[in-house]
């Protein structure tokens, strides 16, 4: 159901439909940190985000192919997606752990390095050489292997592999990735077909193409096309097309909804937009009206797990001494199975007490926060009162914020 305001529609898959807009939280390492997948799909998620790199690091995708698949091995009987290892090849790769962070001043804008670190990600056109962010061990992903792992990993969804690039890139660089990760989206897509045609037994997988371009107009709006007429072509993706977009990249807050829009204007309206990496309420607002379907981001639960979280007046860490005798929920306008049942005063002392419960009712409670609100959104959607919903939910949650 399109609209002014973002719109609705349904994803299938073979583990399940997906209602979107949704937000998908990540199970990393096929789990959320610290809760059950059972308490995931009570607390309203649709499916669940697991990423390739981090998987075929540990514990390997024969053995999770070997289980079933990824649902069987987590036992999530919902949909699952799972990111390429892009990310994760270049940022951690490169010594940046969650983040890529840099100086422009101080590193040269055509490379990925961490300052005062040896480099542990080189790019070339074929593919990505790495050393583990575990024990150093060198490791390469090319297209082909990225989507072979993903074929063993089993997921509903994935994604095409894709450069990671950042602010700090140069045009001439961000130019020629762009070209780069069309180029790995044909392989990406012949792969795919390579892999249904040898596995004919295992359930069919959409590959989503991942359009990059950073913060460049004419970049991001080629880098869409491209992906979109990949299989019109002679070559080895010819017939071929991508079942959904991903929405990748560097992009500041600011143009987040403008970057956005730019994509979706070339992007077909009867395929799914997935946008990599959000979940605070602005953004999430901004992509939907823009157009995007699905988001995913491990925020919720990272912070979670250092205390912070999330109200209808704006996020806040429980571990402040005001909360010490405050026996109140989190979040009195919270359905979630924490606030119905704990105090802050409690998830304070727990968090105080160093005790492995604090971060299971907090990332249950900023999980079902999130979810919960992209949920709403939908409805709001579908009544045409998006417009209403916005101004309400970040009225008040940014209410105190410093302009």
């Amino acid at each position: 159901m399109p609209g002014r305001a973002g719109r609705t529609g349904v994803i299938r898959t073979p583990h399940g439909e997906i209602r979107t807009p949704a937000f998908i939280p990540v199970g990393t390492q096929a789990t959320v940190k610290a809760v059950l997948p059972e308490t995931m799909k009570e607390l309203g998620a649709q499916a669940l985000l697991a990423n390739a790199y981090h998987l075929y690091l540990q514990p390997g995708p024969d053995i999770i192919d070997e289980a079933g698949g990824l649902s069987a091995f987590m036992n999530w009987p919902g949909p699952t997606f799972t990111d390429s290892g892009g990310f994760q090849v270049l940022s951690l790769g490169a010594g940046f752990r969650k983040v890529l962070a840099m100086d422009a001043e101080r590193i040269q804008a055509d490379d990925i390095i961490a300052e005062g670190k040896e480099r542990l990600a080189n790019v070339d056109d074929d593919g990505v050489t790495f050393r583990s962010h575990l024990d150093g061990s060198s490791h390469r992903f090319t297209p082909e292997v990225s989507i072979r792992i993903q074929h063993q990993l089993g997921a509903d969804i994935i994604f095409a592999f894709d450069e990671l690039t950042t602010l700090v890139n140069t045009r001439g660089y961000q130019e020629r990735s762009v070209q780069r990760t069309h180029d790995w989206a044909v392989r990406c897509l012949a792969e795919h077909r390579r892999q249904h045609e040898a596995r004919p037994d295992k359930p069919e997988q959409a590959l989503f193409g991942v359009v990059q371009g950073a913060q460049y107009e004419d970049l991001r709006r080629r880098a869409a096309r491209g992906l979109v007429t990949i299989g019109a072509h002679a070559g080895p993706a010819e017939g071929l097309e991508f079942d959904g977009y991903g929405i990748g990249g560097a992009l500041e807050k600011q143009n987040l909804a403008t970057i956005v829009g730019w994509v979706v204007d070339e992007l077909p309206a009867d395929k799914p937009r997935h946008l990599l990496g959000i979940s605070e309420p602005d953004d999430l607002f901004d992509a939907i009206a823009a157009g995007a379907d699905t988001f995913d981001c491990v925020s919720p639960s990272r912070v979670a797990r250092n205390a912070a979280v999330y109200s209808t007046t704006g996020r806040f860490n429980i571990t402040n001494a005001r909360f010490r005798r405050d026996f109140t929920p989190i979040d009195a306008d919270c359905d979630c199975y924490t606030c119905a049942h704990y105090t802050k005063a409690y998830i304070h002392h727990l968090f105080k007490a160093k005790e492995i419960l604090s971060a299971t009712l907090c990332t249950i409670h900023n999980e079902r926060f999130v979810v919960r609100l992209v949920d709403r959104i939908r409805a709001a959607i579908e009544t045409g009162d998006f417009d209403e919903l916005r101004a309400d939910v970040l009225g008040r949650y940014y209410a105190t914020r410093t302009p």
